[in-house]
């Protein structure tokens, strides 16, 4: 069970390690691109690669779907970022249980967004975690963790990428001999959330301090991206850094290849910004088209 780009190394391991795959489950296809035509989700279409039989159901509350889910006698569910919720009946279906891998060390970052809290909060390190999957959110015993840093500049593509990998590996260890393997309750006093990401935390202000900022900057890309309103316009910042420099939050202290804006704590170096509905351009360009001068605040 997995929709995203999150979730085919998993798929791909299973298939490469041999496993007897009785059927692919995923989102149904969405819409996608200009034309508005639908597209099968990445494991789907990994999943049609190797003729294997995909299902898609729009729900899983459903008597009828938990009978054909339960006629497939399975020993195990894997499931990745599949973005349906299991009730009872698909999790007791499966001989020795369903297990998931999620993105974070459990029980840091439990929730539909742990790579994303996890740079958001500053982390330096992060993993993943394969569990067994119980009524509660991300709360089942652990059956093996991958660890990894999280680089100063990293984004969350690229860490996405690293997770899924090291993720995909340390579950093929464990399904090599599943019956046998160690179980280890989470200490749930430990626990911390890692909510949905919405749309309107990409605001930012000047007067935070700008690693903060610069944390945010990686931990939103691609979405929602970060931005601030100045004069009421949305800018979005699309490229930037954080550099160290003393002043009062919003002034701004240089204007050349880029814009230099003070911050609660340091600065920010703006190389690229976007104004609504055009592209993304050098920052000075925008800054000059916005009226912004050095000295003055960001208005």
């Amino acid at each position: 069970m997995g929709t995203p780009d999150f979730a085919v190394p998993t798929l791909a391991e299973l298939i490469g390690q041999g496993h007897d795959i009785a059927c692919v489950y995923s989102q149904p296809p969405r819409p996608k691109g200009r034309g508005y035509e639908t597209e099968p989700s990445p494991v789907h279409m990994l999943a049609l690669t190797h003729k294997l039989p995909v299902r898609t159901p729009v729900s899983l509350k459903d008597p009828a779907q938990q009978e054909l889910f339960a006629a497939l006698s399975l020993d195990a569910t894997i499931v990745v970022a599949y973005g349906l919720l299991l009730p009872k009946p698909i999790l007791d279906a499966p001989k020795l249980g369903c297990f998931n891998l999620h993105g974070s060390l459990l029980p840091r970052w439990r929730g539909a967004a742990p790579i994303q809290r996890a740079i958001e909060a500053g982390d330096a390190v992060t993993g993943a975690t394969i569990m067994r999957i119980d009524e509660e959110l991300d709360h089942g015993p652990m059956l093996a963790i991958a660890t990894t840093e999280i680089g100063a500049d990293e984004r969350t593509p690229a860490l996405a990428r690293r997770l899924s990998t090291i993720g995909a590996e340390a579950l093929a260890r464990v399904l090599r001999d599943l019956e046998h393997a160690v179980e280890t309750p989470q200490d749930h006093a430990r626990a911390t959330l890692a909510p949905k990401i919405e749309k309107s935390e990409g605001e930012i202000r000047f007067d935070e301090g700008a690693q903060a900022i610069y944390n945010r900057f990686r931990a939103f890309d691609p979405w929602p991206g970060i931005f601030v309103v100045s004069n009421g316009e949305p800018i979005k910042l699309t490229e930037l850094t954080a550099v160290q420099a003393s002043a009062a939050p919003r002034t701004i202290l240089a204007i050349d290849d880029g814009v230099t804006i003070a911050c609660g704590d340091g600065a920010l170096r703006i190389v690229e910004m976007q104004r609504p509905g055009k592209p993304r351009t050098p920052a000075a360009a925008v800054a000059r088209g916005l009226g912004w001068r050095i000295g003055e605040r960001v208005p």
